[in-house]
């Protein structure tokens, strides 16, 4: 189901009303045409390599040159590892179950009619987000995948890249006689007047997820009529209690801390029993400071550790998004409950405890979508959780929590089925 090429620049809301038009066909898909399509994507951005990493260099180049911090660079640099890791998860959709026509729960009331509850697809999914070019691709399939059309806006920051991954994906589309090539589509005007105008088209839209910084999800909280699921902050916390296994403490908090700080589900701040304070923190935070993390602590983790810079009242808030991790020191439990609680963003919470009263207490107490008992906050993340991709991490608690498969692409309607009945009263 092909096209006709646009000969000028479509504005957003025919964007929005062409995925919208689009979307009545691709509900309709069968799960061996979806599939098929995500494969022959995948294949194409995987030949596509060096012209991806040439549009990507442009955008690194500009980046750098407007003084864009290392953690933005970082996010936004394709390389072969990571072009490679964009179309494995992509392949890894296709083996996921096909969320649209499952039937949740079914049920028969006494007058026989008979009641089924089947996932169908939202329709229209739009995405804004931030430095992240391989969000245009995860987006594409999994909306694709669970039936839904995807309209994506990506920063200026990485227009180039983003244009060259929409234009690769967009080939693929044209060249389908059952699928519309308005499946996916890439707004290419990167003003704040088109974000905004993506925000109110709820004629068209029916969930916009936001992914990007505290000023983006401002915005969107602001200006949006739209229906949204908000991809928040990641102010995460690793509770270590007085019962952990301190070996199994020392790699948890170096791997969330570490290992790739510039995302969300990277740790923040570290809160430590006080029983801990003198013979196992300092260990911990002297192999810290040897992997390049620069940590400011409170009155008591100072007086342990003289090498940390005073811990100010915003330290505790803060997403740094970098090498830099808030330590404090807390009486027990009920201490570190009441400081996450105050200062967590519901991203992802970690304890690590052997006692199991502790640690299931933590689970029930803390509020957030993603709570972790001795492992990583790291694993926060929809690959991670089988999901194959995530369009976002939703912070909030209406129609989805956590990380963002596809069974959060799609809403449950009622099926209802009968043999003549009306209802008399």
């Amino acid at each position: 189901m092909t096209t006709v090429p646009h000969t000028t620049a479509p504005s957003v809301t025919d964007i929005c009303r062409r995925a919208r038009e689009a979307s009545y066909a691709v509900r309709e898909l069968t799960t061996e045409v979806k599939d098929r399509v995500i494969a022959e994507m995948a294949d194409a951005i995987d030949a596509a390599d060096d012209q991806l990493k040439e549009a990507n260099a442009l955008d690194v180049a500009a980046a750098r040159e407007s003084g864009a911090s290392a953690t933005l660079v970082d996010r936004l640099t394709l390389t072969d590892k990571r072009i490679a890791g964009m179309t494995r998860a992509m392949r890894t959709i296709i083996d996921l179950p096909d969320p649209v026509g499952q039937v949740v729960e079914g049920r028969t009331r006494p007058n026989g009619i008979q009641i089924e509850q089947v996932r169908e697809p939202l329709g229209v999914v739009a995405v804004i987000y931030e430095a992240r070019p391989n969000v245009t691709a995860d987006v594409a399939a999994l909306c694709l995948k669970s039936g839904n059309t995807a309209v994506l806006r990506g920063s200026s920051i990485a227009q180039h890249t983003n244009a060259a991954i929409a234009d690769v994906l967009t080939e693929v589309l044209a060249r389908q006689e059952d699928v519309p090539t308005d499946a996916v589509q890439l707004i290419r005007d990167v003003s704040r007047e088109a974000a905004l105008e993506l925000l109110k088209a709820e004629e068209y839209v029916d969930l916009l997820v936001p992914r990007g910084g505290p000023g983006l999800i401002q915005t969107v909280k602001d200006n949006a009529t739209v229906p949204t699921v908000i991809d928040g902050d990641g102010n995460c916390h690793v509770y270590v209690d007085s019962t952990a296994d301190l070996t199994m403490a020392t790699a948890i908090v170096i791997n969330g801390k570490t290992s790739r700080p510039s995302v969300c589900n990277a740790v923040e701040t570290l809160l430590v029993h006080q029983d801990l304070a003198d013979g196992w923190l300092p260990g911990v935070l002297d192999e810290l400071k040897g992997l390049g993390v620069e940590i400011r602590g409170d009155e008591r983790v100072r007086a342990v550790w003289p090498d940390a810079a005073p811990a100010q009242d915003g330290d505790w808030e803060t997403e740094y998004l970098d090498l830099v991790l808030a330590v404090k020191v807390v009486e027990d439990l009920d201490a570190a409950l009441a400081h996450i609680n105050t200062y967590g963003t519901r991203n992802a919470e970690a304890i690590v405890a052997q006692d199991i009263a502790v640690a299931r207490r933590f689970t029930r107490a803390i509020d957030s979508g993603s709570v972790f008992v001795n492992t990583s906050t790291r694993f926060s993340d929809g690959g991670e959780f089988g999901f194959g991709v995530e369009i976002g991490v939703s912070t909030q608690k209406l129609h989805a929590r956590g990380p963002m498969g596809l069974e959060s692409l799609t809403c449950v309607k009622n099926v209802v089925w009968g043999n003549g009945q009306i209802r008399v009263l």
